[in-house]
């Protein structure tokens, strides 16, 4: 089942549909702007990804020049198939967390607290000495002294060195899960066995994405502002945004909005994902306060947070960052590395807190330079395009194999692509 909304003219229907000042619209400009018929294709798309041999159910959302000019509900929420997809469905983003946890650092920063360049052992105990591991075996590894300490800057462009699961890193990341740090039951445990966890290469030599760094930088978040990470993100990031459905976890009332997590079966049908939050919905995604991937959101409440940021930091009256910070974050960081880019696309660097666009064409999808964003590993995905002044978020809850078995196809480049076959 598929329900689309453009939003109408008429003032009582946007109040009840604003949920912020810079996302209300006049529905008549929202429709000369974006003919639904340019829409069509985006929405036959969703509604035939999300049938009876698909996903669950998506919501998408488009802001364009500040107004919402497309939100698409399609499918289900629950496994069963009885609960229609709502506007207002809750779901797990993940990787998404790191742009808000970018976020809350630079406040920091601009409020002279802390600084890019602010080495981590001057914030964190026990990474005074870090060593790079060269050789041997997780069980009696090769060791060397870094050529230099982390900084911040190190971990939020994900050129800290920690093993990433790259070529080579085999025995450095499995030295790291016998510490495992992610069984920690907080920030500061988190943090701790981290500082003897060996780096796979000297900071600042290679870009190898990895969770561990933002999770260093939460803990540095709450450190400097003498807050536990939730309550600060709660009281400087959420409320000034109106997200009142984001969070680390979701209260019992609200529970029966949060979407179903599935996985393909090897028989080829879908199942709920494993997991404490799979069972039981809405409760924590980690032991801790994850900054790198532990926050459940909607379609609406990220979009504010996205608008956010297109708006140079400043959203419905409260400015979270200046102008020139937000334009910082959104440029290319990995100019120190040769080529300047991820190890994912040969067309994107990364800023701080996500990638950013440096060649569309060897990115190898519509968009455009400076365009900047990032996903989560359920399928939730956001894009902020300063160049056509646009937003547009897609919200699946689905756990992809990395197996090459049979899965559901990956949504987001299609997605992406019509959206920008729509732009007027």
């Amino acid at each position: 089942m598929t329900e689309r909304s453009i939003w109408r003219s008429r003032a009582s229907r946007a109040a009840s549909l604003c949920l912020g000042l810079l996302l209300c619209a006049s529905a008549a400009i929202a429709a000369d702007a974006w003919p639904r018929d340019r829409l069509d294709p985006l929405h036959t798309f969703m509604r035939d990804a999300t049938g009876t041999e698909g996903y669950l159910g998506g919501v998408t959302l488009i802001v364009h020049d500040g107004r919402v000019v497309d939100v698409g509900t399609y499918g289900y929420e629950d496994l069963a198939r009885k609960r229609p997809m709502r506007r207002d469905a809750i779901f797990r983003i993940y990787s998404m967390t790191k742009t808000v946890t970018s976020v809350a650092v630079m406040m920091l920063v601009e409020e002279g607290k802390v600084s890019l360049d602010t080495p981590l052992a001057e914030l964190l105990p026990g990474f005074e000495h870090p060593q790079v591991m060269t050789g041997g075996t997780a069980t009696a590894p090769t060791l060397r002294a870094a050529s230099r300490k982390l900084t911040l800057h190190d971990l939020l462009t994900h050129t800290s060195g920690y093993p990433a699961g790259l070529a080579g890193e085999h025995e450095a990341v499995t030295l790291m899960e016998r510490i495992d740090p992610h069984g920690a039951n907080d920030l500061a445990g988190f943090a701790e066995r981290m500082s003897r966890v060996p780096l796979a290469a000297d900071p600042g030599t290679r870009f190898g994405y990895d969770g561990a760094s933002l999770e260093l930088v939460a803990r540095v978040v709450e450190v400097v502002s003498k807050q536990p990470f939730a309550d600060f993100l709660q009281e400087r990031i959420f409320t000034p945004l109106g997200m009142r459905d984001t969070g680390f976890s979701i209260p019992t009332d609200r529970r029966g909005r949060v979407v179903d997590i599935t996985r393909m079966a090897d028989d080829g049908h879908l199942v709920i994902a494993d997991g404490p939050s799979a069972a039981h919905p809405g409760e924590p995604l980690n032991r801790y306060m994850s900054g790198a991937g532990g926050l459940y959101s909607t379609a609406d409440d990220y979009a504010h947070f996205a608008q956010m940021l297109l708006d140079g930091g400043r959203y419905a009256g409260h400015r979270l960052l200046a102008r020139k910070t937000v334009e910082g974050m959104m440029r290319n960081h990995l100019g120190m590395l040769d080529p300047p880019v991820t190890q994912f696309n040969a067309g994107e660097g990364f800023g701080i807190g996500g990638y950013v666009v440096i060649d569309p064409a060897r990115r190898g999808q519509l968009g455009s330079i400076g365009q900047y964003g990032w996903a989560g590993a359920a399928s939730t995905t956001y894009t902020i395009d300063p160049h056509e002044h646009l937003v547009a978020i897609l919200m699946l809850q689905h756990l992809p194999r990395d197996d090459g078995r049979k899965d559901l196809p990956r949504l987001a480049r299609p997605f992406y692509d019509l959206v920008y076959h729509a732009l007027p």
